[in-house]
């Protein structure tokens, strides 16, 4: 190896280590602060003093049953959709390039747009008012862009030489699509799935226009109620010492993130090879 290529390493190691420092220092800014105050009372007591005491079951229980609503709506619908334009669709026809750059403009719309239209449609027009439900819907609505377009790729991913092989065989449309296709496109699926949920746990504009900010149990989907995102949001900008909650309900939205990563990513596992074994 000589002297130049070896000086290009090294710089590209530093680059990659100045990359790091960010997210490390806050990680270890939200463990500092937050791990003091991280108890099981913490996870299923409610809150008091605006947040400041008490803990966060109700703010769990909101958001798992938002997230539960989001992913229940753009699963379905946006693996329908990513089915259709890559089985159905040529990529080099016109419908094709339109429908990409409508999935693409959708994808950069900053999320308050999304927060507006959300209140106008199913708290004002479906008289749903600001409820777990609304917020669920509109993140669905929100996060479907990014899902399909994800999903997309998987499938077409997927080598065409598996498709005549299916044919060869007078495999049916749905075999192929049930023990082919999906499975193995599973992994990009759940990688799709993983950026999806990552972007509805961190939302916070989009739930406070539609889901609300009261911190009561929920007791229906009916109900108003907060997510984490939006109670940590809530301590670090308007509750004078709320840091020490914010950082352990932030280590709470954390673990959520890396336990649905773990659960997708042990499913899309599973299921390809399952079916690679058949």
């Amino acid at each position: 190896m000589s002297n130049s290529e070896l000086w290009r390493g090294r710089a590209l190691g530093l680059l990659a280590l100045l990359v790091m420092v960010a997210p490390l220092s806050l990680l270890i800014s939200v463990f500092g602060e937050g791990l003091q105050s991280l108890s099981w009372s913490f996870l299923i007591d409610e809150p008091l003093q605006a947040g400041r005491a008490g803990g966060i079951g109700p703010i769990i229980l909101s958001t798992a049953l938002v997230l539960l609503i989001c992913m229940s709506l753009a699963l379905p619908l946006g693996l329908g959709a990513a089915l259709f334009l890559a089985q159905e669709v040529r990529p080099d026809s016109r419908l094709n390039l339109f429908l990409q750059w409508a999935l693409d403009g959708l994808g950069a719309v900053p999320s308050v747009v999304f927060g507006l239209f959300g209140y106008r449609v199913f708290v004002v027009e479906f008289g749903w008012g600001y409820s777990l439900l609304a917020g669920g819907c509109t993140l669905a609505c929100m996060i479907l862009p990014l899902f399909i377009r994800g999903t997309e790729q998987a499938l077409r991913d997927c080598p065409n030489s598996y498709n005549q092989a299916a044919a060869g065989l007078a495999i049916s449309r749905f075999g192929y699509l049930r023990r082919i296709l999906l499975p193995v496109a599973a992994p990009g699926i759940a990688g799709a799935l993983v950026l999806s949920a990552g972007r509805a746990l961190a939302e916070t504009a989009v739930l406070l226009f539609t889901a609300g900010y009261v911190m009561r149990w929920p007791e229906s989907v009916f109900d108003s109620g907060r997510t984490l995102a939006v109670h940590i949001y809530d301590l670090a900008m308007n509750v004078s010492g709320g840091g020490p909650s914010s950082g352990a309900t932030a280590l709470v939205l954390l673990s959520f993130a890396i336990a649905i990563q773990l659960l997708a990513w042990r499913i899309g596992k599973k299921t390809f090879s399952r079916e690679t074994k058949k």
